[in-house]
């Protein structure tokens, strides 16, 4: 019997290389996509996606998703609280290790694995210490397609908030800029690739400043919405 685990999944890149490598792995079993939700706005906390579109990649993985769900501006006490009750759950029903795509923050880290280890559950890191100008171009070259949908401003200038992940991203990009975003230059949201079952049929829309953060719109485009999607709440 293979492993049941949950995937902490924020809809961006580094989530799907994670992913990528866990489903390869025969001794586990995704359960679900857990992924931290706003209210009131409904959309992936941090990264400012709508939770139509979290849905629409959970349906493109043939996954569940688990949404945490947190009020604005919560604060860690709450996140935390929020996150140890979810998990808890599935700890009692034999869940045991969590998978993160962190990929170098030390600190980061640590505190998923001190909270972790409180609920007596561990982490898993497939992407721990790999060099990340080499994952940005494996993330292009094996077809997975994204788009920048949350800059700091920073780090990076505004202007890139809302552009494909590219190779002419990757070559624009200031040279103390990690090209996976790791220090928190930027976040992604991923519409194709090879774990998807179809991409995703999405449009940009405004680009606003919002807590000292810039965010780009993303939304359907309705027009070309494939069947498979049809159920998804817009």
């Amino acid at each position: 019997m293979r492993e049941p685990i949950l995937m902490c999944w924020s809809g961006g890149k580094d989530s799907s290389l994670a992913l990528q490598v866990i489903l390869q792995d025969p001794q586990f079993q995704v359960v679900a996509l857990l992924t931290t939700v706003t209210e009131d706005y409904e959309r992936i906390s941090m990264h400012g996606v709508r939770v139509s579109l979290l849905q629409a990649q959970a349906e493109g993985l043939h996954l569940p998703v688990e949404q945490v769900r947190i009020p604005p501006k919560a604060s860690n006490q709450i996140y935390e609280e929020a996150m140890t009750q979810v998990l808890n759950r599935y700890r009692s029903q034999g869940v045991s290790r969590v998978v993160f795509g962190d990929l170098f923050l030390e600190d980061i880290r640590r505190y998923r694995e001190e909270r972790l280890a409180k609920i007596h559950m561990e982490g898993i890191f497939p992407l721990w210490l790999k060099d990340t100008k080499k994952l940005a171009q494996d993330f292009i070259q094996m077809g997975f397609r994204a788009i920048l949908v949350c800059t700091d401003p920073k780090q990076i200038p505004s202007s890139f908030c809302g552009r494909e992940f590219d190779q002419a991203l990757l070559q624009d990009f200031p040279k103390d800029v990690d090209p996976c975003g790791e220090k928190g230059e930027f976040h992604t949201f991923v519409y194709d690739g090879p774990i998807f079952k179809q991409p995703i049929p999405i449009k940009k829309g405004e680009r606003v400043q919002r807590d000292g953060f810039w965010f780009c719109d993303l939304d359907f485009e309705k027009n070309s919405l494939p069947l498979e999607l049809a159920n998804v709440k817009l």
